[in-house]
């Protein structure tokens, strides 16, 4: 019954209208763009399906102009300038073991008095609301500073994931899940809070894949109608995704981490989890994803305006 419920738009929008501080981020976006929408209105990337594609510029100098990357390491550095081609940076030792070490603990007792609790297969939310460390790290102003850049836009802390163990997770786009208009107002940052790699659930992805075209509701036959959400299951688009990865002839990298290791990656950039085999090993991390103020912010899968809880 519940997942019956759920593919319908009215309870999204029922819940939304009673969160229009959570969502008022939206509203001159939505003006600005000539978006004729509510604040609590179901929105997709079909309503704004009209309107340009806009290019979002970086530049190398740009990059470089940065105190975060002025402070990099040389093999950070080098990895940085690469990421308009990847899709991709890597930053070796960004945090230290010892925050890692903290990270950890205060994990260990949120979940121990029960204020976080495992959903979506294995994730711990919203973590920057009870870890000052959690959320000082991610509100660092030369890391936002950076990120803005990376974006084109200006970077806004979205939410916090922390994990245990691998994620698993099929090859994917994050702009499937966290959509703006302009697209690539997303980015994603991952940081490895202990030794990483092939047997307790890598993060792979594939390079340069980014430059792919965005692959949204419409490309699966997902739209839904006035009144429904789409009736695929997410299932349906990872079978597109993977079947897109073959024709394609794509490859995967898988990105070995040591403790206190960060992994900054594109909007559209396809990746996943690697299969957790090594059952006797955690795999700790943290996940930040950061929005562009000046983009719409959409789920474009249950197609739901995105809530700002910070």
């Amino acid at each position: 019954m519940l997942k019956q419920i759920r593919q319908y738009k009215l309870p999204y929008i029922i819940y939304n209208f009673f969160n229009k501080k959570k969502l008022h981020h939206n509203i001159p976006l939505y003006k600005k763009f000539g978006i004729s929408k509510n604040y609590f209105s179901s929105i997709s990337s079909a309503d704004f399906a009209h309107l340009p594609a806009s290019e979002r510029q970086i530049g190398k100098d740009r990059i470089t102009n940065t105190e975060f990357y002025q402070q990099l390491s040389a093999e950070n550095k080098e990895s940085a300038l690469k990421y308009e081609e990847n899709g991709y940076m890597t930053v070796r030792n960004f945090i230290t073991a010892d925050d890692a070490d903290k990270i950890n603990s205060e994990i260990e007792k949120l979940m121990e008095d029960g204020t976080l609790k495992f959903i979506y297969g294995g994730k711990l939310m919203f973590a920057i609301h009870h870890s000052e460390i959690i959320r000082n790290i991610g509100n660092d102003k030369k890391l936002l500073n950076f990120l803005s850049v990376l974006l084109d836009g200006k970077a806004k802390l979205f939410q916090s994931i922390n994990f245990i163990n691998g994620s698993q997770q099929k090859t994917h786009s994050d702009s499937i899940h966290m959509t703006t208009y302009p697209l690539g107002g997303l980015l994603g940052v991952w940081i490895a809070l202990e030794d990483v790699d092939e047997t307790n659930g890598a993060l792979h992805y594939i390079p340069k894949s980014h430059k792919l075209p965005y692959f949204l509701n419409s490309d699966y036959d997902n739209e839904g109608d006035a009144i429904r959400i789409g009736k695929k299951s997410y299932r349906a688009y990872e079978e597109f995704l993977e079947d897109k990865v073959k024709e394609l002839g794509l490859k995967k990298e898988i990105f070995k981490a040591k403790k206190g290791d960060m992994l900054i990656w594109h909007a559209n950039i396809l990746h996943g989890g690697e299969p957790h085999t090594d059952k006797n090993r955690t795999r700790k991390s943290l996940v930040y994803h950061f929005f562009d103020e000046n983009s719409v912010c959409y789920h474009e899968v249950t197609q739901r305006p995105a809530l700002f809880v910070l």
